[in-house]
């Protein structure tokens, strides 16, 4: 067919193997599993193979030239070596030689080199020649024959075929007619021989009916299928997979699995699990046996039940483990400690119960938070070598804090426990690295140590809600990086330290719901990134600071409960969660300026000597659901406010509520009703009742004599309803 351009056979039953046609017709057979596509070079390598010859002549007049004109200049000082070694035992190979010097060639004259034996010059030269041209052509046959088995490329076209209709996204940005190879999400060896990986993520793939078919790629070492809606991994695709020597990574996170943990039977080659994120339960026993060269197991975000199995310790190869937020109960196996490889733990958010068990230096991130474990914390467990991360918040744990911390430490986590005594300060020293430190929700006494100004990469400190006395140390002021500093609800005394006021990169301040004194510092201003100020119940005294309203990033302002006095400044225009002045000692007028805050939600001014009317404006603060002003002298009549504000003004005898101008509208026409029905439905009866006494006394009597009338009586019957007496007897007769 000399002039076909294109032949479309798709979503038939076709079967064997496809014709090969000339390259200006295009074929499209879609839907036909069962074909087979003849083996044929992509257009790359046909590209390749049709210009090798062309580059072959043109590299080789490329090389003879430079052989002519720069050869002696680069190949000479080769030369001069080799002749200087006298004997032959002592001569390189010509790959040492090359090794050797050619790093060391220098582009020169050939004029200045000094040519003492020119009749060795053609040897030179065709050493130059036969070197760079066996390069050349090693790299043309390795472009050449490189190219992925036939079955391969099969198997592809087939789960091509089966993955078109599969996804809930976009259909699978793969073009057929290239080599799989440059396929997305699809990886191959360094000569592009075989495939070797296959991930397809985000493409919503619900039918796992492809999975045994990608088994068929024997040299497959990763699949990775996370992040789509599959249910369920069938039989025969661990069957399959179990059999590929090479398959070394699986990953099913973030999908729609459910049922119990599948049997892992025949994978000892694999070396990462990941089936985190799904719906799995059950019970972890023998589905994971004879995964001796596994690495990591993620097995978190699941609805796994029952103990962990101390047979994990016997896959030793383990570095990584992750258990987190399932329902596991019971309590750590011992046998950890075996994992000499062992580097993170993750056991967080579980029903995990008894004491933390001994672990090896090798670990250096352990996660135990959010569980029900008890006992002290060992007193080596902080001093690990290698230790970086350490979670065991959310526990019950008790006893002291080990004096023994590692300098290598950079996050420690230990609030919502029941440690207690007090913060060990000499081990702060060494923790240049400390960059989180949490230790809220205990019952820590003492001071805060000064020694905690030495962790100058700290940017979360957190001390909160223990039993900590005496003031806040200068020292942290050394604390640059700081960005969240919350001390609230301790026994501190004295005055906001200057030295906090330096950290630049504050963006939280919470020292409320203690026994401090003094002014709040004017250089307070100077936190520019600061969000959240809180200073409530303390004894705070003088009044706000005026240049209060440079602190621009400012959206939430918590200031009452103290002994704050004065005028009240203008506030930043940026706040929007809060501004609590309550429980101080302001007077005077409110201040009107406050209705500019047009993103503030919250106003709390109550229990204040406040006095006069409630500004208008108050009223047109867009953002505002609650106005609290209880507790004040305030007189006159309160605005109207939007129906969803909340206004709290109680304990101000002089308010005088508004009246809203639908209020009596409201009242009559609930009297309305209330009248109007009883009326209305009476009135419906008595019509009713009514047109049945006509309807019954209009109806014909039964006896003959009774029905004749005289012409007299019935023309006035119709005289008087406008109808015919016949009409009317039509119209009531039931016969």
């Amino acid at each position: 067919m000399e002039r076909l351009i294109k032949l479309v056979l798709s979503n038939n039953l076709l079967f064997g193997l496809i014709t090969e046609f000339p390259e200006h017709v295009s074929v499209d057979t879609i839907g036909n599993t069962d074909l087979l596509y003849p083996t044929k070079p992509s257009p790359t390598q046909k590209m390749m193979k049709t210009l090798s010859v062309g580059l072959l002549v043109a590299v080789a007049s490329a090389v003879s030239t430079f052989v002519t004109f720069i050869g002696p200049a680069v190949f000479l000082p080769l030369y001069k070596k080799a002749a200087q070694i006298q004997s032959e035992e002592h001569f390189l190979s010509l790959r040492s030689l090359q090794e050797t010097l050619l790093p060391q060639m220098v582009f020169t004259d050939p004029t200045s080199m000094g040519y003492d034996s020119p009749h060795r010059q053609p040897k030179m030269r065709r050493y130059a020649h036969t070197t760079s041209l066996m390069l050349l052509l090693f790299f043309m046959f390795h472009l050449v024959v490189s190219e992925i088995p036939s079955n391969q490329r099969n198997t592809m076209i087939n789960l091509y075929n089966l993955l078109q209709n599969n996804t809930g996204q976009p259909p699978l940005p793969w073009n057929i007619n290239r080599d799989p190879c440059s396929w997305k999400g699809v990886a191959c060896n360094s000569d592009n021989s075989s495939i070797t990986g296959f991930s397809i993520q985000f493409f919503s793939l619900s039918n796992p009916d492809f999975l045994p078919v990608l088994c068929q790629i024997n040299s497959l070492e990763s699949v990775d299928l996370s992040d789509n809606h599959l249910s369920s991994i069938p039989s025969g695709f661990m069957t399959a997979c179990g059999n590929l020597r090479g398959l070394r990574e699986l990953n099913f996170s973030r999908n729609k699995l459910s049922g119990s943990l599948p049997n892992f039977d025949g994978f000892l080659k694999l070396e990462s699990l990941d089936l985190s994120h799904n719906s799995l339960s059950g019970t972890i026993s023998l589905q994971l046996d004879g995964l001796i060269s596994l690495k990591i197991l993620s097995l978190g975000y699941n609805y796994l039940v029952g103990k962990i199995p101390e047979e994990i310790a016997n896959y030793s190869n383990l570095t990584f483990i992750d258990l987190s937020f399932n329902n596991l109960s019971g309590s750590i196996p011992d046998r950890f400690k075996e994992l000499l490889n062992l580097q993170v733990l993750i056991l967080s958010s579980n029903s995990l119960s008894g004491r933390i068990p001994q672990f090896l230096s090798s670990i250096h991130t352990l996660d135990l938070s959010y569980n029900q474990l008890n006992g002290s914390i060992p007193s080596d467990l902080l001093s690990q070598p290698n230790l970086e991360i350490v979670d065991l918040s959310d526990n019950s744990l008790g006893g002291s804090i080990p004096e023994s911390i590692s300098s290598s430490l950079v996050r420690l986590r230990l609030g919502n426990n029941r440690l207690n005594g007090t913060i060990p300060s000499s081990s702060f020293v060494s923790l240049q690295m400390l960059t989180y430190l949490e230790l809220d929700n205990n019952s820590l006494g003492g001071s805060i140590p000064p020694e905690l100004g030495f962790c100058e990469r700290l940017a979360l400190l957190n001390l909160a809600n223990n039993q900590l006395t005496g003031v806040l140390p200068v020292e942290l002021g050394n604390l640059t990086k700081l960005q969240e500093l919350k001390f609230q609800a301790n026994s501190l005394v004295g005055e906001i330290p200057i030295e906090i006021t330096q950290l630049q990169r504050l963006r939280k301040l919470n020292i409320s719901w203690n026994s401090l004194n003094g002014p709040i510092p004017p250089s307070i201003s100077s936190l520019q990134n600061l969000n959240n100020l809180d200073l409530r119940r303390n004894n705070l005294s003088g009044s706000i600071p005026a240049s209060i309203d440079n602190l621009t990033s400012l959206i939430e302002l918590q200031l009452g409960s103290n002994e704050l006095s004065g005028k009240i400044p203008l506030m930043p225009q940026s706040l929007q969660i809060a501004l609590n002045l309550s429980s101080n000692q302001f007077e005077g007028l409110l201040p009107e300026n406050l209705s500019q805050l047009t993103g503030l939600e919250v106003l709390d001014l109550s229990n204040n000597r406040f006095t006069g009317k409630i500004p208008d404006s108050f009223a047109q603060m867009e953002s505002l659901t609650q106005l609290v002003l209880s507790n004040n002298r305030l007189s006159g009549l309160i605005p109207v406010f939007s129906p969803y504000v909340s206004v709290e003004a109680s304990g101000n005898p002089d308010l005088i509520e508004p009246t809203r101008p639908n209020g009596g509208g409201d009242n009559t026409r609930t009297l309305f009703l209330v009248v109007a029905v009883p009326i209305g439905g009476g009135v419906f009866a008595i019509f009713i009742a009514t047109m049945l006494v006509l309807w019954i006394s209009s109806r014909p009597n039964k006896n003959n004599d009774e029905q004749i009338e005289s012409e007299e009586h019935r023309s006035n019957i119709s005289g008087k309803y406008g109808y015919s007496f016949r009409q009317i007897v039509n119209l009531n007769y039931v016969s």
